[in-house]
């Protein structure tokens, strides 16, 4: 995400993916808005640790164009995840920060490598000033959010937007952008750029040669996809080798069949959450594909780009996925291919939420380290990103919305990104964001993720074997006193 998310050449699939990149809307409800600060942001900034290294860049003058104060001939640091959306968007910003501050450097890198290039340095107590925290090698946030190592973006957010002095930067985000970056209380510690729509992404164009409609129930699913198989078409294939990809459409499912409590007492690691009657319905489903031989084969071999592709061929009709795919993949989608995306199929009409029901939410997750040399200018980079130019420019090279509230007007929108607008419009209020992948990253990619989905796509264990065992790893989570839990709501 990111993701939001990804692995080797990854998108954020964050969260948001990660996983980045993976979160993306939540209309649902934007709860409260945060207010104040525990403690003013340039008050923290001032008070440097020892040493050369750990030196803080003293405050600049505020001013109407300066408001965050960044001192205007310090060098600003800026590391980005290299993924899904490439690294053009984020230097176009770089150059608009240094017309601002043309007496100030800016050491701007990209890399896949988040973690084993960061960890090290947030250890020693000089990390860059803002980072993109996404991708496979994401850093845990809940870890750094328990362990105090991130800035609180509050000055950030109630500090006058790039365009509009009048509004505040928090006033010009998509409902939900301000909340993902909570974890307890109202402190704001990820200020998610990208939005990402998650659900199942076709060709409409193979869909039609099918003579079939998108599938709303699992019977129709099942249907649908003996349709292909005659073709010899598979209905499904996922990221095999990242298998936390199969969430992005069965984790909407659940909480359409069960309900949002059901993803609630998920996310919050409650006893026998997993073991719900809808999360067993729903994989029960999705083991009917394995079982049917609906899955292409060889799909548990495959990484995120060799799965994306095989299904831009047309080797398979469904992936669970989230919007970066359309940038991702654009070297291999046919231009008459016809991208579409739609919010899961659910069981049947008992399912607790309508058709439409989606996992919407912020993805490519940015932080400002505590131990920034120059965190206002880390926040100030991020203040210009959340203008409405930056966002159009965001949205048109890398077909993806951003967390500003708008910057689509004049753009001609991508099919996916269309497909994309039109799934939130029709899911309305009954937009999902799950915040495991956020809180606890380990437990949802590796254990969740391969050694739970994995073994049960790969056909290895029944649903019955899978839920036992990640039951059984949420309760270790849950247990463990070296982890910070979060309670979501």
């Amino acid at each position: 995400m990111g993701s939001t998310h990804t692995e080797t050449n990854g998108s954020e699939h964050g969260g948001t993916t990660g996983v980045g990149r993976r979160d993306l809307i939540k209309r649902s409800a934007a709860l409260g808005l945060v207010t104040v600060p525990t403690m003013s942001f340039l008050s923290a900034c001032a008070s440097g640790g020892g040493g050369d290294e750990q030196e803080k860049a003293k405050g600049g003058k505020k001013t109407a164009k300066n408001p965050l104060g960044v001192n205007d001939s310090a060098q600003m640091e800026f590391v980005l995840f290299d993924g899904g959306f490439g690294k053009e968007y984020a230097e176009d910003a770089v150059k608009i920060y240094e017309q601002n501050f043309p007496k100030a450097k800016v050491k701007f890198s990209a890399t896949q490598k988040i973690q084993s290039t960061l960890q090290p340095r947030f250890n020693q107590g000089t990390p860059p000033d803002l980072i993109d925290n996404s991708g496979a090698e994401q850093m845990d946030m809940g870890v750094l959010v328990g362990k105090k190592q991130l800035t609180d973006l509050t000055a950030l957010l109630d500090a006058p937007s790039y365009d509009d002095p009048n509004k505040k930067v928090r006033d010009t985000l998509r409902p939900g952008i301000v909340e993902m970056g909570q974890f307890d209380g109202e402190q704001v510690w990820i200020l998610y750029y990208a939005y990402t729509v998650y659900g199942v992404w076709y060709s409409q164009k193979a869909l039609d040669s099918l003579d079939e409609q998108y599938p709303e129930t699992w019977d129709q699913m099942l249907a649908v996809c003996e349709k292909a198989k005659k073709k010899g078409m598979a209905g499904w294939t996922y990221a095999g080798k990242y298998p936390y990809y199969v969430p992005f459409s069965l984790y909407p499912m659940i909480g359409k069949v069960g309900g949002r409590e059901v993803l609630d007492a998920i996310d919050n690691l409650e006893p026998n959450a997993w073991k719900h009657p809808a999360v067993k319905a729903c994989f029960e489903a999705y083991y009917e594909l394995v079982k049917k031989g609906y899955v292409l084969k060889g799909t548990p071999g495959l990484d995120h780009v060799q799965s994306q592709t095989a299904w831009a061929k047309g080797k398979a009709l469904f992936i669970p996925n989230g919007s970066w795919v359309e940038n991702e993949s654009a070297n291999v989608i046919p231009a008459d291919f016809d991208l579409a995306v739609s919010a899961p199929t659910g069981l049947d009409s008992s399912d607790k939420l309508p058709f439409g029901t989606i996992w919407a939410s912020g993805g490519e997750p940015f932080i400002v380290p505590a131990k920034a040399k120059n965190g206002a200018g880390g926040m100030e980079q991020l203040r210009i990103m959340l203008s409405e130019a930056s966002s159009k420019n965001f949205t048109s090279k890398v077909k993806s919305l951003t967390a500003y509230n708008g910057g689509t007007d004049g753009i001609s929108l991508t099919p996916g990104l269309k497909a994309g607008v039109a799934a939130l419009e029709k899911a309305g209020e009954n937009v999902v964001n799950p915040r495991i992948q956020d809180a606890y990253v380990q437990l949802q990619k590796e254990k969740i993720g391969v050694a739970g989905l994995g073994e049960m796509m790969a056909g290895r264990i029944t649903p019955a074997e899978a839920i036992k065992k990640i039951q059984g790893f949420a309760d270790e989570a849950a247990k463990d006193t070296s982890i910070k839990h979060y309670k979501h709501q």
